[in-house]
């Protein structure tokens, strides 16, 4: 009898997994289009469609710091036909935001990591500081003076250059620019002594030797700049910092839907033609499993909002 009870929850789930995909897949993105998490989902998305046999859809829905995809995707049907590009900015908005429509961690069915982001820190031509040493023993000698230029208050990149001030022990100041283009020009032009923004936009400019690359942010090199060392590398012990993105589904969605998009996505991922996009854009696919993703989001939560409350980030 118990095994038949057993059997009986279990087939629902079995006979809904068989079927499933019955419709376009959507992928729902807390960006526009054009960046980074953009093009790495839209580089997948197509692996994906051929091996669930329907159409995958790459949605963005861009505004309110993330909330509104995510929340979007939390209050969807949770049938695996609507997804949510999970990144960074979702584990850290419990620490940036008063109150949020959802709950990030219980109202999401995890599926798997998609994609690691190295940072890189760079200073102008120009600037003296040949290392990532010489920059902080300038800021020692000259506590209140160095400024740090990133993008998006309270964003990765500006929670990164607050880490990495806190870290490093050195009295810094922390200067958010609107773009990442403006944060180019003001290390270029000196106005800033040190800038953090993802590898990919500042590539070109580090290769034409108009920004010098330090360090870079992950706890390895990264391929595309295999001379620059990691910031553990350049002498500030625990600093390990990677933007990520990742997939989940509304919380409730069958178990069995979130294995079949779990196995699919790590033969995405593993894909010769999706490593090497990768690897251009300066992007470590790697996929996890479901448990490992929740494990991992929460204790980035915990670390972030260490982050935003020594930084004194005013809650929104």
């Amino acid at each position: 009898m118990r095994k038949l009870l057993l059997l009986l929850l279990v087939l629902p789930g079995i006979c809904f997994s068989q079927s499933y995909p019955s419709k376009p897949v959507r992928i729902v993105l807390p960006f526009g289009p054009g960046g980074i998490a953009d093009i790495t989902t839209r580089t997948i998305a197509p692996k994906l469609s051929d091996s669930l046999g329907q159409q995958v859809i790459v949605e963005n829905m861009p505004g309110a710091g993330g909330i509104r995809a995510a929340e979007a995707v939390a209050r969807a049907e949770p049938d695996g036909h609507t997804l949510l590009l999970l990144t960074n900015g979702n584990a850290v908005s419990q620490a940036l935001f008063k109150s949020l429509p959802y709950d990030p961690v219980n109202d999401f069915a995890m599926i798997s990591t998609v994609g690691f982001f190295s940072m890189v820190i760079v200073t102008g031509e120009k600037s003296p500081a040949k290392t990532l040493q010489d920059v902080i023993a300038m800021a020692k000698a000259n506590p209140g003076k160095l400024n740090i230029g990133t993008i998006t208050p309270g964003g990765t990149q500006h929670l990164a250059g607050e880490l990495f001030r806190s870290t490093a022990g050195i009295d810094a100041l922390v200067v958010p620019h609107k773009t990442t283009g403006e944060v180019i020009i003001a290390a270029r032009n000196g106005n800033v002594d040190l800038a953090v923004d993802f590898v990919a936009p500042l590539l070109s400019s580090i290769r034409s030797g108009a920004l010098r690359a330090l360090a870079v942010t992950a706890g390895k090199r990264f391929p595309g700049l295999p001379d620059v060392p990691t910031v553990i590398e350049a002498g500030v012990a625990g600093y390990d910092v990677s933007s990520w993105n990742a997939l989940a589904a509304p919380a409730k969605t069958p178990r069995a839907v979130v294995d079949r998009v779990h196995r699919e996505l790590a033969k995405a991922l593993a894909h010769p033609d999706v490593q090497k996009r990768f690897t251009e854009l300066g992007v470590d696919g790697r996929a996890s499993t479901p448990a490992e993703l929740r494990e991992f989001f929460i204790s980035e939560s915990r670390r972030w909002a260490r982050v935003v409350e020594a930084a004194k980030i005013p809650k929104q």
